[in-house]
C-alpha cells in the first residue's frame, strides 16, 4: 500500500467514525453502526458509479443516451433517482427517513441476484431514531457528514476497492471495542483471520465456507489469496450467519469487493444449516474457516441428537457449551480427500472432560486433528482469554499433532495485543515444516496424547521451562564482603567531611 492511499485510508476512517457523533447520545451504538455501515454502503455505489458516468463523457462528450447504455454493463446498476447525492440534494425536506429508504430498496431491486432481502433489517424511517422532527435532523446531518470532501470515495481518488472494505472493518473493529462480546461475536482481529487463511493455503477452483461468516472478512482474506497467488478469480466463497444485521453486511461486503461468486445464507447453522447438497445431506468443501461465538449457550442442544445430518454421531456436546457443536459441524463439511478447516477456539475446547473430551478423543483417533496453536491473550475483542486455533484435515501426512506454542510472540498494546507479520511467518513455517522446536513446538504421537487421556492443554506438550543459570554461592559472599568493605569506607569518608562541617 502506497503512502498516500494509506493517507487516504485513515482519513477515510477518521471522517466515517466523525459521522458516528450524529448518533452518539441519542441512538444506541448498537443500532447506530447499522445506519452508519448501510450509508457508507450507499455513498460508495454513488462514487463509483459517478466515477465511471464521468469518465464515459469524457471519452464519448455529452451523449446521455449512449451514457446510459454503456453503465448497463457495469457490475452493478444504481437508478438515477436513489443515488447518495439525489438524497443528499433534498435533505432540507421533511422525509429524509423515507427516501434513504426508497433509495435502497430501489438499489436492492436493480441488482436483484446480489442484494436480495439485504436492506429489508433497516429502516431510516424507524421511530428507533426519534420522533418526526428529530429523525430528520439526525438523517440531515448524517447525509451532510457523508457528503464532506475526505468521503469523497471514488475509486480514482482512493485507488482501490479494498479501501472500503478496510473503512468497513475499521467501524466493526470500533463497534467490537465498544460494544463488548456481542460485536465480539462476529469480528475477527484481522491478523487472525489473515493466519487462518495462510494456513489453509486456498488454491485455484477451491470452494471456501465460513459457517459463521459474520462480516465475510475471512472469507475474503482465503479470496484474496487465490486472486493474489494464482492471478485467477476461479474460486467460489460460501457462508452462513445467524444476525440478520450481520448478514446484511456480509452481503454488502461481497459487493463492494466485486466477490460475485458468492454464497450467503442468513440462519443458524447448527439448528439450521442452509448450505445443502440435497435436503438430507450438506455441502461438502476444500476450505472451512471460522471464528465461532466462545462457549455458546444455547446453541441447539435439544434437536442435536435427532440431527438428520448425523453431525453429532461422535457425541452431543454440553447442552451450555456449543463449541464442539461448530467443530463437528465444520469436520462433517470437509471434502473426503481436499478438506482442511481452521477454528478458533477458547482453551477449554483442549482440555475440558465429560461429553467433550469423548467427542476429542474420537477425533484425535480419526486422525482428523493437525495442528493445535495456542495464540497471545488479549487479542480478541471482547475478551481477554487467550484463544487457540486448531487445524483438521481428512488427509494428514502422518498420524502425529502438532502443538505450536505461540503465546509469547506478540507486540503488546493497551488494551489489545496485535500479532505481528513477524509472529504469523513463525508459526507458518513451524506447521509447514512439521518438526519440533525448542520451547515453542512439539509433534505428539498417538501414544503421547493416549498417554495424556487426549487432553491437548498445550504445555502438557510444550516445555517453555527456561532454565535458571545456578548460583555460584562462593562468588555471591565474595561480591557480599567486598560490597561491606566499600560501604565501611564510605562510612569513614563520610565522618571526615562531618568533622570538617562541625558536626560530631
Amino acid at each position: 500500500m502506497s503512502q498516500d492511499t494509506s493517507l487516504s485510508q485513515d482519513s477515510i476512517n477518521a471522517a466515517v467514525w466523525a459521522a458516528c457523533d450524529t448518533f452518539r447520545g441519542t441512538v444506541d451504538p448498537s443500532i447506530y453502526k447499522d445506519y452508519v455501515l448501510t450509508m457508507l454502503f450507499l455513498k460508495y455505489v454513488s462514487d463509483v458509479w459517478q466515477d465511471h458516468y464521468d469518465e464515459y463523457k469524457r471519452q464519448h462528450g455529452d451523449h446521455p443516451e449512449l451514457i446510459t447504455e454503456l453503465l448497463k454493463n457495469e457490475r452493478f446498476v444504481l437508478p438515477p433517482d436513489s443515488s447518495f447525492y439525489a438524497v443528499h440534494a433534498r435533505r432540507h425536506e421533511p422525509g429524509n427517513g423515507e427516501r434513504i429508504d426508497k433509495a435502497l430498496h430501489a438499489i436492492e431491486d436493480a441488482n436483484i441476484a446480489k442484494l436480495r432481502d439485504v436492506f429489508q433489517d433497516i429502516s431510516f424511517n424507524s421511530n428507533k431514531l426519534g420522533d418526526e422532527q428529530q429523525k430528520n435532523d439526525i438523517l440531515r446531518h448524517l447525509l451532510e457528514d457523508f457528503a464532506k470532501p475526505e468521503l469523497n470515495l471514488r475509486p480514482s481518488r482512493v485507488g482501490t476497492l479494498d479501501v472500503i472494505g478496510n473503512a468497513y472493518e475499521f467501524l466493526i473493529k470500533h463497534f467490537a471495542s465498544t460494544s463488548g462480546k456481542k460485536a465480539g461475536e462476529f469480528y475477527t482481529p484481522p491478523e487472525v483471520s489473515t493466519l487462518m487463511a495462510r494456513l489453509m493455503d486456498p488454491q485455484e477452483g477451491d470452494e471456501i465456507c465460513d459457517p459463521t461468516c459474520g462480516s465475510g472478512s475471512l472469507l475474503m482474506k482465503c479470496g484474496r489469496l487465490v486472486r493474489e497467488r494464482k492471478q485467477s478469480r476461479r474460486y467460489a466463497l460460501f457462508g452462513q450467519e445467524a444476525i440478520g444485521s450481520t448478514w446484511a453486511l456480509a452481503k454488502m461486503n461481497m459487493f463492494l469487493h466485486g466477490e460475485d461468486n458468492h454464497r450467503i445464507e442468513w440462519g443458524d447453522t447448527i439448528r439450521n444449516p442452509k448450505l445443502l447438497d440435497t435436503d438430507s445431506t450438506l455441502k461438502h468443501f476444500d476450505i472451512v474457516v471460522a471464528n465461532p461465538p466462545f462457549s455458546l449457550e444455547k446453541w441447539g442442544f435439544d434437536g442435536a441428537e435427532a440431527d438428520r445430518y448425523s453431525r453429532f454421531r461422535r457425541g452431543v456436546p454440553p447442552r451450555t457449551k456449543g463449541d464442539y457443536a461448530f467443530i463437528l459441524h465444520m469436520v462433517e463439511t470437509m471434502k473426503p480427500r481436499t478438506g482442511r478447516m481452521a477454528v478458533v477456539v477458547p482453551h477449554g475446547v483442549l482440555f475440558r472432560g465429560a461429553a467433550e473430551g469423548r467427542i476429542r478423543q474420537k477425533l484425535i483417533e480419526e486422525n482428523l486433528l493437525d495442528v493445535v496453536i495456542g495464540l497471545p491473550e488479549k487479542l480478541f475483542y471482547g475478551t481477554g482469554i487467550p484463544a487457540a486455533v486448531l487445524v483438521f484435515r481428512k488427509r494428514k501426512a502422518d498420524d502425529k499433532v502438532l502443538f505450536i506454542d505461540a503465546s509469547r510472540d506478540f507486540e503488546a498494546g493497551k488494551n489489545q495485543n496485535l500479532l505481528r507479520e513477524a509472529d504469523i511467518l513463525r508459526i507458518l513455517a513451524t506447521a509447514a515444516a512439521r518438526q519440533p522446536v525448542a520451547r515453542y513446538a512439539h509433534l505428539a504421537t498417538p501414544a503421547e496424547i493416549t498417554e495424556n487421556d487426549f487432553n491437548l492443554n498445550i504445555p502438557r506438550y510444550v516445555d517453555t521451562f527456561e532454565e535458571v543459570a545456578e548460583i555460584d554461592l562462593a562468588a555471591v559472599r565474595r561480591e557480599r564482603q567486598q560490597l561491606k568493605a566499600e560501604l565501611a569506607r564510605l562510612e569513614a569518608q563520610m565522618d571526615v567531611y562531618l568533622k570538617e562541617l562541625g558536626y560530631e
